[in-house]
């Protein structure tokens, strides 16, 4: 369990450890059609291989909102991040991972992805880490379970 909490955390796409799982014959559709679909991957994999109890996508999101997370950032900053764990919650970690979905509701209501990147987050590193922080607290288990 240790091993794949350091390997999900430390990926900066989390796809890319949902295809080596696939290229194992694990497909994790499958898995949420017995399970349930309103888990991420993660918990659909934390459930199967670590009997762990799953939780649904949008019980993590609300365990971080919480969390008062959003409190050292700005009011735009705020709203982007609430958005991502709307989409999140709705879809699965790669919803949030890729800056492509700056270009959607209600994101595109604030700025466009180069405005909300360069101007509310300082730049595409600190946004790659702002979202990199994000996932590692939707994905804490010991907060979260």
């Amino acid at each position: 369990m240790d091993a794949f909490l350091a390997s999900w955390n430390a990926a900066k796409k989390k796809q890319a450890i949902i295809n080596l799982l696939e290229e194992h014959g694990i497909v994790l559709e499958a898995l949420a059609e017995e399970v349930g679909k309103d888990y991420g991957d993660f918990d659909l994999i934390c459930h199967i291989a670590y009997d762990q109890p799953p939780l649904t996508r949008k019980e993590r999101a609300n365990s971080v909102r919480k969390l008062n997370y959003f409190s050292k950032y700005g009011k735009q900053a705020r709203a982007v991040l609430d958005a991502l764990l709307d989409k999140y919650a709705d879809g699965d970690i790669s919803s949030i991972e890729s800056p492509k979905v700056l270009k959607l509701k209600p994101f595109s209501d604030i700025g466009t992805p180069m405005e909300i990147i360069n101007q509310i987050f300082g730049g595409k590193s600190k946004y790659e880490s702002t979202i990199e922080e994000l996932e590692r607290e939707l994905f804490n288990l010991e907060r979260v379970t």
